[in-house]
């Protein structure tokens, strides 16, 4: 692989000198931050439908649905690249000033269709402002990416901690006083840019340039806000994450087909409810989503270091952790489905309770995936994972074109199950070529 030019002074932002945490306490941190966020984050889903209507809530999700891909795709999933860089291949300015390209072109496209979409003029305000919200987060995430890359998941899981309570507060309030749901996507990305400025930038800076090491503050402040405008550098880091950058879209996308579906068969208002029961499953996959990127930089490490009895050991204890989430996700609908759709929504919600349970069976499947996932591009396994990718989207738009019609929500429900089995298939067979490469198959590209 080619090397970029490397940090060439002690104070680059990939030569740490504060020590990394442990890797329990960053495991600890990365899933009390996510579990924190995802609470208030569910929480804003709950003030929509205490406060509002399954419309407002399904113009939400549809705000949600058509900017998550746009957003994912210009990210380029550059946090993980970042965080498994463990050769110090790129600068912090590279990703920053990458970053900051492809969300500024993620953000107009967002405004290109919500104008020429076709929808009413109230819902494509909403598409615009949560594509906005997306804009801002996209930066926090880059910085997170910095934060991990040092094993620094306490001050991500305290800026997450922040943003939870902060957003969700902002969202109701914005709900409350116009009855709206734009005002209150207005508030939540006032609540990110606040927190984006007055806490996540100073935080990098204090990691990029060690000012508690004696760096000058002016220096520091330069390195971090000025972006690297190397457009050879930039080209070699986006065309090294795009594999990535396709996978992790077509990963937003099996969340949002069958919102699409839903949505086109179903209409606005019945997304809305599909949107609520599916946000459990979505909340877990966020508790899936810490624990791999809490421990990537250390796979990471006993992969570039070949210690493959290290990377086994601590891939099963992963493993474990996501199997008992599912299982637990899995028994809590059995036992008191309806009575939590009724608490935490309302009535209306709770009489679907057969497509929650369907939702959370294959939660389980989707989460082991997206857990291996993990561990593969830990391995810097990136160009394998697109095809497998483009299978388990095409398995769910056939599955939705075939069941929702005929099924609705149920239909969707099932359509999910089935294309995360097919992706936790391929996804096991990747890991046991990684994970065993003396069997003669580890020529994946």
């Amino acid at each position: 692989m080619e090397r970029t030019r490397p940090p060439t002074s002690p104070s680059g932002p990939f030569e740490p000198l504060r020590p990394a945490l442990s890797l329990r306490r960053n495991v600890s941190w990365t899933v009390a931050g996510n579990v924190a966020y995802a609470c208030f984050e569910w929480g804003m889903l709950v003030a929509l439908a205490k406060l509002g209507s399954p419309l407002l809530v399904g113009q939400f999700g549809l705000g949600l649905a058509i900017t998550a891909p746009i957003i994912m795709f210009a990210n380029l999933n550059l946090r993980m690249v970042q965080a498994t860089d463990a050769r110090g291949e790129y600068q912090f300015a590279d990703y920053w000033g990458l970053r900051l390209f492809t969300s500024l072109l993620a953000l107009a496209v967002i405004v290109a269709i919500a104008l020429a979409g076709g929808f009413s003029r109230q819902t494509a305000l909403v598409i615009m402002a949560v594509g906005l919200g997306k804009f801002i987060a996209s930066f926090q995430d880059i910085i997170y990416g910095l934060l991990q890359h040092h094993e620094r998941m306490d001050r991500m899981a305290r800026s997450m901690m922040v943003r939870g309570p902060l957003e969700l507060a902002f969202l109701a309030l914005g709900i409350y006083l116009t009855g709206g749901v734009l005002a209150g996507v207005l508030g939540l990305c006032l609540a990110r840019l606040l927190v984006l400025g007055l806490y996540d930038l100073p935080g990098a800076r204090r990691v990029v340039v060690h000012l508690e090491e004696g760096s000058r503050p002016s220096l520091a402040w330069r390195q971090i806000i000025k972006p690297s405008w190397s457009y050879p550098v930039m080209a070699r880091l986006a065309w090294l994450a795009l594999p990535l950058a396709f996978v992790v879209t077509l990963n937003s996308l099996n969340v949002n087909i069958p919102r699409y579906f839903v949505s086109h068969y179903l209409g606005e208002a019945d997304l809305g409810i599909y949107v609520a029961l599916a946000y459990v499953m979505v909340g877990g996959n966020m508790l899936v989503m810490a624990l791999g990127l809490s421990i990537s930089p250390r796979l990471s490490k006993y992969y570039a270091s070949d210690n493959m009895p290290a990377f086994r050991r601590l891939l099963v204890k992963g493993v474990a952790g996501v199997v008992a989430l599912g299982s637990g996700g899995v028994l809590l609908v059995l036992f008191i489905g309806k009575e939590f759709l009724t608490l935490c929504y309302r009535p209306e919600y709770a009489r679907q309770v057969d497509v929650f349970f369907w939702l959370m069976v294959g939660a389980v499947a989707a989460y082991l995936a997206t857990f291996l996932r993990h561990a593969i591009t830990a391995a810097r396994f990136f160009r394998v994972q697109l095809p497998s990718y483009i299978l388990y989207n095409l398995v769910l738009v056939i599955s939705c074109l075939l069941l929702v019609p005929t099924y609705g929500m149920l239909g969707a429900a099932w359509s999910t199950g089935i294309a995360a089995l097919i992706i936790l298939a391929v996804n096991g067979l990747i890991t046991a070529v990684i994970l065993f490469p003396s069997a003669g198959l580890n020529r994946l590209p």
